[in-house]
């Protein structure tokens, strides 16, 4: 075997081969994204790249994945496989990790010191805005899985944020599968700056002598009876809601061609006469919702089995009994059809379907041949990877699950910290098969595993691709893809298939044609130095919005942090509390909304609420009056400041507006502005307010239970706490403050 021979790669680390050259010198001239399949080495075309920028430009290397298990991957990839300038030739000298986990302080100072950073790109975005530290000198920005780079995923902030300030920027995006369609490969293309498209496919000749044979078997089961009569009667309840829509004279799909594609239509239908107020629209919305909870119980009877079937009716149940769950699920199980429905499979006790005993008997079978084999099980649900784990446990096949991180319902997710001990140990021969869901689809490069089994087809080609290449990496492999006869299992597989075709000959197709970005990416030093702005302190959970973006363009100094109330705040006098019309009306009917305003108003002199949208009056059938009242309280009862903007966008320039006027104000604030004549019990009252907690009804009652303004400052917090309405934390602050040692601010 020959191995590439350069200053800064590790001699006899990367095999040479000469595709991944070809492209790695082709991507030294531009912006490129490259799609290779699977298992044919992205990332050493990486490190071949990010090896040359090192050693002729200098400067860092920053690759981006979108989960901690793939940068822990690349890490060691890169660390066993550069030698960094200037640094010690031992292993993973000069390289570093960067995810959520890792501490600012150690992120920012390593930041400093390293050469190569790996990172999820959540944690690189959240840094530049908070102005941790600047791509100013990443010489290369290395992508990975960049078919993800739309809408608002970081990605697209980070390749935007570095064109405009990198020295030397140059972008290496990588994929396998960026979809089949044209429009959407083109969008990522354009956040990226791609100008070169450099594809590779399975026949092409450089390839081939590298490329692993993988046969893909499809094995086709009937959906049992009992299973097939829930199907039967969950799409009868289903008709008798589209006839209640076609009533209202809405044009609906037919019964027995009930597609996504149909039912989206009749939702933009119901949308757009939401918009012109007809009151029907909303109840129509509400009856929309409860097809597409049918339309899901459909899809787990049909491809998951009676247990996915059982917790979801059980689950439907438990929110329609919940006085806050939605009005169509509280209509559902009111229906008998439903109620007998439910009671049919809360008689089955074991799994109907056959496919977890068709999955055991593969597994099974493939380790009595190849012990040291590796197995990968894809899901697309949880709590079928939770039965399929138990499953095969019990028959003495040691499995384990691979899920994400957040809790869903009564499960718990997989923390980082555990998702890579699972890897791991899977790579070590711990256990020899892994239960996953789509977590699992991305990237993962586990050499020995020659088996994969799909429990379900999936529509996407991306997801597909992504599944079949955890296998045939290293040799040869096998893909069994379970399909139920009759059902969307046999759709997904023929629409999965045709967009795979469609996704190579349209990514052919846009190599060909596909024109450089003449978009400068410097335009002036101003790039580079960026005019001091007015300090903003932003939540850390508004960073996933288009909000903080804008703000950090316009200039903003942005300080990123979790805060205790509202979402954004300027000085010690505003605290800005944002909602979309949605979740200001959601949060109205099914939340205290009232309460949470209020909570933020009594810490601030100047509380603001920001509602973004169109329109809030046409988010939910709701009494424009009530909207209105609350409005009012807001502002009249509260003193709370209301502003409507239309976009995020708007809504930052809002807050950076208010943020230069409040740093432009000449002189000292006042404290109190408006000094309106007050008698001496509203001036008792009025100093009290200033406490956090205490509002006009609890100055009150403070006053008079102790008769004078000196004895509430002089009680301690036991006594204050004795008064109705002053919480034992309002009673500590209060004393806490009023025996402090005042010490004067420096301006």
């Amino acid at each position: 075997m020959k191995y590439i021979s350069h200053p800064r790669i590790r001699s006899g680390s990367l095999e040479e081969r000469s595709y991944q050259l070809a492209i790695a010198v082709h991507a030294l001239d531009g912006n490129t994204m490259v799609v290779l399949p699977t298992g044919l080495g992205k990332t050493a075309v990486a490190a071949i790249t990010a090896a040359s920028r090192l050693h002729t430009t200098g400067g860092k290397v920053l690759m981006l994945a979108p989960t901690k298990p793939l940068v822990e991957q690349h890490y060691r990839f890169l660390s066993r496989t550069l030698l960094v300038p200037g640094e010690e030739s031992a292993e993973g000298a000069g390289c570093v990790m960067f995810t959520g986990e890792t501490p600012v302080k150690e992120r920012t100072a390593a930041w400093n010191t390293a050469r190569v950073i790996t990172a999820t790109p959540q944690v690189i975005k959240n840094d530049v805005l908070a102005g941790r530290y600047s791509l100013g000198d990443v010489s290369l920005l290395i992508v990975d899985e960049c078919h993800r780079a739309v809408g608002n995923y970081a990605y697209v902030f980070i390749a935007r944020e570095y064109r405009e300030r990198a020295a030397h920027p140059l972008i290496l995006a990588m994929t396998a599968s960026p979809g089949s369609n044209t429009d959407r490969v083109q969008e990522v293309c354009e956040h990226l700056g791609i100008s070169i498209i450099e594809s590779r496919i399975e026949e092409d000749p450089d390839v081939r002598p590298y490329i692993h044979e993988r046969e893909v078997q499809y094995i086709q089961v009937d959906l049992p009876a009992p299973l097939s009569g829930v199907v039967t009667t969950l799409h009868e309840l289903i008709g008798s809601r589209l006839d209640w829509l076609s009533g209202l004279g809405f044009t609906v799909p037919r019964k027995n061609r009930i597609s996504m594609k149909a039912l989206n239509a009749l939702n933009a239908s119901i949308q757009r006469r939401i918009s012109q107020r007809d009151p029907t629209a909303f109840q129509a919305s509400s009856v929309y919702a409860e097809c597409m909870k049918l339309r899901h119980a459909i899809a787990l009877a049909e491809t998951q089995g009676s247990v996915a079937i059982r917790q979801y009716l059980e689950k439907l149940t438990r929110e329609g009994r919940d006085p806050t769950g939605s009005k169509a699920s509280r209509r559902l199980i009111s229906d008998p059809v439903f109620i007998g429905l439910h009671h049919t499979t809360e008689s089955w006790d074991t799994e109907l379907h056959p496919k977890p005993d068709i999955v055991a008997n593969l597994v099974s079978i493939q380790l009595s041949e190849f012990p040291e084999s590796r197995v990968i099980v894809f899901a697309s649900y949880r709590d079928t990877v939770s039965l399929l784990v138990d499953h095969l446990n019990e028959r003495g096949l040691p499995s384990r699950r691979f899920v994400g991180q957040a809790a869903k319902d009564s499960e718990k997710g997989l923390s980082q910290k555990k998702q890579l001990q699972t890897l791991s140990d899977f790579r070590q021969g711990e256990f020899p098969v892994l239960v996953a869901t789509s977590v699992g689809e991305e990237g993962l490069d586990v050499p020995s595993t020659d088996l994969v089994i799909f429990y379900e087809a999936v529509p996407s080609e991306i997801r597909s691709i992504q599944r079949k290449g955890r296998t045939g990496r290293h040799g040869s492999g096998r893909i069994i893809v379970l399909i139920t006869r009759g059902t969307s299992d046999e759709v997904f597989r023929y629409v999965s298939q045709t967009r795979e075709r469609e996704m190579h000959s349209g990514i052919l197709t846009m190599s060909r044609q596909h024109e450089p970005d003449r978009t400068p990416l410097q335009t002036s030093i101003e790039s580079f130095v960026p005019a001091a702005g007015p300090r903003i302190i932003a939540d850390d959970r508004e960073t996933a919005s288009r909000v903080v973006e804008r703000l950090h363009s316009l200039g903003a100094d942005l300080d990123i942090r979790r805060m205790e109330s509202g979402d954004y705040a300027i000085g010690e006098r505003i605290l800005i509390e944002r909602k979309t019309t949605r979740d200001f009306v959601d949060t109205l009917v099914e939340r205290d909304l009232l309460g949470q305003i209020r909570a933020m108003a009594n810490t601030v002199s100047r509380p603001v609420l920001i509602v973004e949208g169109d329109d809030v009056y046409s988010e939910r059938n709701i009494l424009p009056n009530a909207i209105r009242g609350a409005l009012a309280a807001i502002a009249v009862d509260m003193g709370v400041s209301i502003f409507i903007t239309r976009s995020p966008e708007e809504t930052a320039e809002m807050i950076y507006v208010l943020a230069r006027r409040e740093g432009s104000e000449p002189g000292e604030r006042q404290a109190h502005p408006h000094k309106a004549y007050r008698s001496y019990a509203g001036q008792m009252e009025y100093i009290l307010t200033a406490f956090t907690g205490i509002g006009p009804k609890q100055a009150r009652r403070l006053l008079a239970h102790f008769g004078t303004l000196r004895n509430v400052l002089n009680a301690d917090e036991r006594d204050l706490a004795a008064v109705e309405g002053v919480g034992a934390k309002t009673a500590l602050a209060i004393a806490d403050l009023a025996g402090r040692q005042y010490t004067e601010k420096k301006d």
